[in-house]
């Protein structure tokens, strides 16, 4: 019962913040979704419904890399390569969607990465 209201409780926080928060084709939404054992990051145009670009600790380029590292290094290494990849795309900015979880552990080492790799928010 406790699992189900927290993954409750963490949908209905989300659903507020993303009342008031959209992204644009010039300002996309850096998405973070979190699991026991992962974590995914996608910039969003949610006025064309897009995904412009994602990473995770499962991608086939990473995986390698992901070995040996404790999560939050892995979470700080997936803000860093979504932050590549938007660059490779012409993202500049992006509006942080933090899904929902507390920006502490990996929410902010994924946030710190991104922000090294040159994404502004």
């Amino acid at each position: 019962m406790a699992n189900k209201s927290r993954a409750v409780a963490r949908a209905r926080r989300h659903a507020r913040v993303r009342k008031n928060l959209t992204g644009t084709a010039q300002r996309p939404r850096l998405n973070v979704f979190r699991s026991l054992t992962g974590i995914y990051a996608q910039v969003i145009d949610d006025q064309s419904g897009h995904t412009l670009v994602s990473a995770s600790n499962v991608d086939k380029d990473l995986r390698e890399k992901m070995k040996g590292l404790k999560k939050s290094e892995q979470a700080k290494l997936v803000g860093q390569t979504v932050a590549e990849r938007a660059k490779g795309k012409g993202i500049a900015a992006v509006v942080f969607d933090r899904g929902g979880y507390r920006y502490i552990g990996r929410i902010k080492a994924l946030a710190d990465g991104a922000r090294e790799g040159g994404l502004q928010f």
